[in-house]
């Protein structure tokens, strides 16, 4: 799964300031590139534009924000937060 990230899809930062926090990703740039957004520090209007070398992929994919991202083309940040809120803490974090 680390080959290709997709939209929805729950990432763990390993570089810059956000390091060991959770994001999602909201849009695919190109192949090395992503923008990722958490709803807190990084907004929906706000995204990171990230090398996927410096998130590590995680196995799930969120499907509120993928479905929301998909139908509308945005996504609430509250809807971010909630998702990575529930999914740290079914992880133990």
């Amino acid at each position: 799964m680390d080959a290709c990230p997709q939209i929805g899809q729950f990432v763990k930062v390993l570089r810059g300031k956000d390091a060991n926090s959770y994001a999602i990703i909201i849009a695919i740039v190109d192949e090395r590139f992503v923008l990722i957004a958490d709803g807190n520090k990084r907004r929906f209007h706000q995204p990171k534009k990230k090398n996927v070398l410096h998130l590590e992929l995680q196995p799930a994919i969120s499907p509120e924000a993928r479905d929301s991202l998909k139908e509308t083309g945005r996504v609430t940040n509250a809807k971010l937060r909630y998702a990575i809120q529930k999914f740290a803490h079914a992880k133990g974090e």
